[in-house]
């Protein structure tokens, strides 16, 4: 057996593997077409090369509109008329018990309730309860399967949507589009399989940061390409000026050259992987122009969004461009959305977050059932916890502010094999605690999981001598709320 082949822990490239093995170039080509992955990036311990769900998926992609700062659900999605009863009194401490509080309430001298400013109708086959605040998204209550039972164990913006994300408080873990990438490929080899698109509120907004959308410890083709506003969406994409397709192609055909000297040399697997991400710089400079134009929808699609729709980075904007991504094969899209922190003047702050992802939220939703890709995108919308019932500081006839609260919150999930109207888990009479069908982050993340056919538990990936896995050590997937 070849020395080298020992040395290097199989770990072999297409190429190497082609002149070192000898596989006929017509049995090569065969196999890549019925299985594009197989010669990717190696097998799983269930044998199956990355590509290959574990069973049959509901979805193939994920489109998540992430709601940067943490969504009031007493504003929106869970009503709760004892609020406004109870509205000044002081929150029973039989209620809040011995939960954490973070240090901006922990220390207040009285934690009165604040009822909402809002008011609430029943819609859909469910009867779910949503906002006035949220007149598109009710519109669509028959296909949400809105889950007001969500729960995380961090108090903090930073740990809590890292820990949503990659399912850990700490960095350097994967996030989930990365784990999806590396469990079942891309669908599309002119775009990425991991998107990011940003936009911001006016409210307070928490900080967004790139390590969000790293691949952490796996292979680095597995990493969130953001897309931004503007001329240039993908950074460094574009050819220098003066230089031609033809000169762009010659210079990766030699880089490539050098690259595989060096793996030989030294068989690091990152030298692949620099390989394929200047292969796929290059097939996207002609993919990415054509997705990013909005200038050729059809009036009735700007009309479904809204006007914003054709302003660059915003989140109607944001929300079409996912739209024409998912269509184009990317298999997870996500948008975050900043502006829902609201400690203070909530009403209008939350006003006007609300007005600014209703429309194209519910438009995402409707557009993808009209072409007929809802039932394999399983579009998803929350933050990373949920707010205090009692008030923030001082609670006056037309303002109050609402602190961090882990211990409950609301998300909806919309497509990809997911029950539509339906109303999952309850809260107390104050939005305060759990009291029926508790759902964990990592419950959530099993579930995204499995309805893209990946069992949550196989899905590992060996790093410093440990099996790891998107859900940590835990997680159950939430049977009730799968169609």
């Amino acid at each position: 057996m070849d020395k080298e082949f020992i040395e290097h822990g199989f770990s072999l490239n297409r190429r190497r593997f082609l002149s070192s093995m000898g596989v006929g170039i017509g049995s090569v080509a065969l196999g890549s077409l019925l299985m594009p992955d197989l010669f990717g990036l190696g097998a799983d311990k269930n044998g199956l090369p990355p590509g290959i769900p574990h069973f049959a998926p509901k979805a193939k992609r994920v489109i998540y509109l992430f709601q940067n700062g943490a969504p009031s659900q007493q504003e929106l999605f869970d009503y709760k008329p004892m609020l406004r009863e109870m509205n000044g009194k002081e929150m029973p401490a039989s209620v809040r018990g011995t939960q954490r509080l973070t240090g901006m309430s922990a220390f207040q001298d009285a934690y009165p309730l604040a009822g909402s400013f809002v008011d609430f109708k029943q819609y859909g086959q469910s009867r779910a309860w949503i906002s006035d605040l949220l007149p598109y998204t009710a519109k669509i209550a028959d296909e949400l399967c809105i889950i007001r039972s969500m729960h995380t164990e961090a108090i903090n913006h930073d740990p809590a949507l890292t820990f949503l994300q990659t399912g850990a408080q700490q960095g350097n873990r994967p996030s989930m589009g990365s784990w999806l990438s590396y469990g079942l490929g891309s669908e599309n080899k002119n775009l990425p399989s991991f998107t990011v698109l940003l936009s911001r509120g006016i409210g307070n907004g928490q900080g967004v940061y790139s390590r969000l959308w790293s691949s952490g410890f796996l292979d680095s083709v597995h990493q969130g390409v953001q897309f931004s506003k503007g001329e240039d969406p993908v950074l460094y994409l574009k050819d220098n000026e003066g230089t031609s397709r033809q000169e762009r192609r010659q210079m990766l055909d030699k880089l490539s050259e050098l690259n595989d000297l060096s793996y030989q040399q030294f068989g690091d697997p990152e030298i692949t992987t620099r390989i394929k991400q200047y292969e796929m710089a290059y097939r996207m400079q002609t993919a990415v122009p054509d997705v990013m134009d909005l200038s050729k929808e059809p009036d009735s699609i700007v009309n479904m969004y809204g006007p914003d729709c054709l302003v660059p980075g915003t989140f109607a904007a944001n929300c079409l461009l996912a739209r024409k991504l998912s269509e184009k094969g990317v298999r997870f899209v996500q948008l975050y959305h900043q502006g829902w922190d609201q400690h203070g003047d909530l009403p209008f702050e939350i006003a006007s977050q609300a007005k600014d992802v209703d429309q194209a939220s519910a438009a995402l939703v409707m557009d993808l059932k009209q072409r007929g890709l809802l039932d394999e995108t399983l579009v998803i919308w929350g933050g990373e916890f949920g707010r205090t019932s009692y008030t923030q500081g001082k609670l006056t006839k037309d303002n109050y502010g609402r602190d961090h609260h882990p211990r409950c919150f609301t998300v909806w999930m919309a497509g990809g094999g997911i029950k539509p109207g339906m109303v999952y888990g309850e809260t107390d009479d104050f939005g305060y605690n759990i009291i029926k069908d508790p759902v964990h982050v990592h419950d959530f993340q099993a579930t995204v999981l499995n309805q893209l056919g990946l069992d949550h538990e196989k899905l590992i990936f060996k790093h410093l001598g440990r099996r790891y896995r998107l859900t940590d050590v835990s997680g159950k997937v939430i049977r009730d709320i799968i169609s």
